[in-house]
């Protein structure tokens, strides 16, 4: 009796100090996650106060929250979405994981971590936060800007990627060899082309099979078959959040809409639960010995992903304005980040990689937002002073003509 009223004390708690947080970083119009990451470094190990009794449920909370983070992602996609996104857009996912992910990979082995913190790591620079981001764009009224799909085409690719990634990571964290590596790829790859089909092809017949006009039977239905499919997936030594994306795609319509609305909810208060287990999973004086190296790849990268937005708008044909606006906006790293580093903290391969990634994450996290605002402007002072500077005195040779630029569209 008295360990359940402790834990429904602590748990109480925790969720009332989530709201509140939530409620001060909305007051400010920035991302709450970096106060969920603070919160848990406060009350995990060598923190100020560590939690107790659930702890463990905590632990049960952000595997749901990783799972629902995931889902929700698939159910704002459709499978001809992203079949035309991977058509008309790969060749800025490519120059994205390059420039965003090799960063990543060389402080790992620079660090002496070796090649599989190296993936880890890879994947912790190279995705930008899709909540993040859709958040800042709204709060800026560029939802109708024209870099705005360019921006939300290169997030749907980082998303889609994650169906591969993920498996190999699992692969790997799990010890597996070149063989067990190979077969798990292929599974996941056929799983999830299987699903792209199922969806194209019989979206329409798994949505009405799913879809109810009660409210509670859709969420039971649409949550218990997520669950299990992402139960099912990490049998198969895949990922569950891969499982779960799948779902999310497979559904469409009015029942994707319906259970976006109704699981809303939930995910907030699962993955606000999943930032705080991360952070009590990292000891708060392991993060100043790593500072310095999460600092330089926070601006390494910040510079990668402006430099990713600002080749795909001008590849698209958007103004220089547009170009600086949507590399600005693509630097925040957030959740997935952190479900990446998650999943090789709880595998123990590198005990500092959870703290460089925490402090990584709730640097880039404050600064996207910055950025996001202020690197048009900036770009455009700096570009324009340098336009109206002085041409140098020249010793008798004519300059050559200056072509003149090729029309951009505004």
């Amino acid at each position: 009796m008295h360990n359940s009223a402790m834990f429904l004390i602590e748990f109480g708690a925790i969720i009332l100090g989530l709201g509140l947080l939530g409620r001060f970083a909305g007051r400010f119009q920035f991302s709450p996650i970096p106060l969920y990451l603070l919160a848990g470094l406060a009350f995990g190990e060598g923190g100020l106060l560590p939690l107790g009794t659930s702890e463990e449920f905590v632990a049960i909370g952000a595997e749901i929250g990783v799972i629902l983070l995931l889902l929700m992602l698939g159910l704002e996609y459709t499978a001809s979405d992203l079949v035309s996104n991977l058509k008309t857009q790969y060749h800025a996912g490519l120059v994205d994981a390059a420039l965003n992910a090799l960063p990543g990979a060389a402080m790992a082995l620079l660090l002496g971590w070796g090649p599989v913190a190296a993936v880890v790591l890879a994947g912790v620079t190279w995705i930008s936060s899709s909540g993040v981001i859709a958040k800042v764009l709204g709060d800026l009224g560029r939802l109708g800007n024209r870099e705005t799909p360019v921006i939300l085409s290169i997030l749907v690719l980082e998303d889609l990627s994650m169906a591969v990634y993920l498996p190999i990571l699992t692969a790997l964290l799990a010890g597996a060899g070149l063989a067990a590596g190979s077969i798990t790829l292929a599974v996941a790859l056929g799983a999830a082309g299987l699903v792209l089909v199922i969806a194209v092809r019989y979206g329409r017949h798994i949505s009405r099979f799913v879809s109810s006009d009660d409210p509670e039977k859709l969420l039971l239905v649409v949550l218990g078959l997520t669950l299990l499919v992402a139960g099912l997936a990490q049998q198969l030594q895949v990922s569950a959040a891969v499982g779960a994306f799948l779902v999310g795609i497979a559904l469409s319509g009015e029942v994707a809409e319906g259970a976006y609305n109704l699981l809303s909810p939930l995910r907030d208060l699962f993955a606000a639960v999943f930032f705080v287990f991360f952070g009590l999973h990292t000891d708060p004086a392991s993060i100043p010995p790593v500072l310095l190296p999460a600092l330089a790849l926070a601006a390494v990268t910040a510079c990668t992903k402006i430099a990713t937005g600002y080749w795909a708008a001008k590849r698209a044909g958007i103004s220089a304005k547009g170009r600086w606006r949507a590399g600005g906006t693509l630097v925040a790293r957030g959740e997935f980040s952190i479900v990446i580093a998650g999943l090789a903290v709880t595998s123990g391969i590198e005990p500092s990689l959870g703290p460089l990634a925490t402090a990584y994450v709730l640097i880039l996290v404050m600064l996207g937002p910055l950025t996001a605002r202020w690197t048009e402007p900036l770009a455009t002072r700096l570009t324009g002073r340098r336009r109206h500077e002085p041409a140098p005195e020249t010793t008798g040779t004519t300059p050559e003509p200056v072509s003149e630029a090729p029309h951009e569209v505004s």
